[in-house]
């Protein structure tokens, strides 16, 4: 039995399923906290992107090494967000005792 090589569409597909998941937690979940991982989904389905090409892309090592200065800087955003978005979430919930954010429709008293 032979396993077949793990090639650009196996990265792809992969990539193509963690943004689905992640648009579906944006789009479909009321929970800030799930609305929140549906993000982080979305910046891992991008690094996994910037990777695959990288690693597939023809060229030197200085074009190759460009996908994976591109996840650190992705990466290094993805934690800013969260760290931004615990705050509010922290302020949604001391506001309104909750975290739905359907619920916290008024932006100012």
């Amino acid at each position: 039995m032979s396993l077949t090589p793990v090639g650009l569409p196996h990265f792809l597909t992969v990539a193509a399923i963690l943004f689905s998941l992640g648009i579906y937690a944006v789009i479909a979940r009321r929970s800030g906290l799930m609305v929140l991982a549906g993000i982080q989904l979305l910046l891992a389905s991008a690094g996994v992107n910037f990777v695959a090409f990288s690693r597939y892309s023809t060229g030197d090592l200085a074009r190759a090494m460009t996908g994976h200065v591109a996840v650190i800087i992705v990466a290094i955003l993805a934690v800013a967000q969260a760290i931004v978005a615990a705050a509010i979430v922290r302020n949604l919930y001391g506001r309104f005792s909750t975290v739905n954010v359907d619920e916290a429709d008024i932006l100012r008293d």
